[in-house]
């Protein structure tokens, strides 16, 4: 899927443009990484240049980049204080609900594989008897 192409870019160390190895310590420029800001693939410096300024990956074609590593920004942070310490009641009880026919479904489903184990044991046992 185009969702697991694009986890594999991002996680891939290699250039899709020259398929090189993308290394964090460079000193030529050129070789230095840069990350597409939409769909997060590693490029060489000089290789997203020499593709025009965009993302190579198909679907993207973004043209901004930064470079790895760097500091995008504040960042969405959540404290245990943002969090509300009441639950919503409803929220609560619909969820030990479906907590609860889960388990009924389990058992249920253990309870049926007990009776047909035990109807095809007997079963076997009398076809051997005769």
């Amino acid at each position: 899927s185009a969702d697991d192409i694009a986890e594999a870019n991002r996680l891939s160390l290699n250039c899709p443009i020259c398929a090189g190895a993308v290394e964090n310590h460079i000193d030529q420029d050129g070789l230095a990484p840069v990350v597409c800001a939409k769909c997060q693939t590693l490029y060489h410096h000089a290789c997203w240049g020499q593709n025009g300024g965009k993302c190579a990956i198909l679907g993207c074609g973004h043209d901004k980049c930064y470079p790895y590593g760097a500091d995008r920004g504040p960042l969405l942070k959540i404290s245990h204080s943002d969090i509300p310490r009441d639950v919503p009641r409803g929220v609560t009880d619909r969820s030990k609900k479906l907590k609860e026919q889960e388990r009924r479904m389990q058992r249920e489903a253990k309870r049926r594989g007990f009776w047909d184990g035990l109807f095809e044991a007997i079963k076997q046992a009398f076809e051997k008897w005769r």
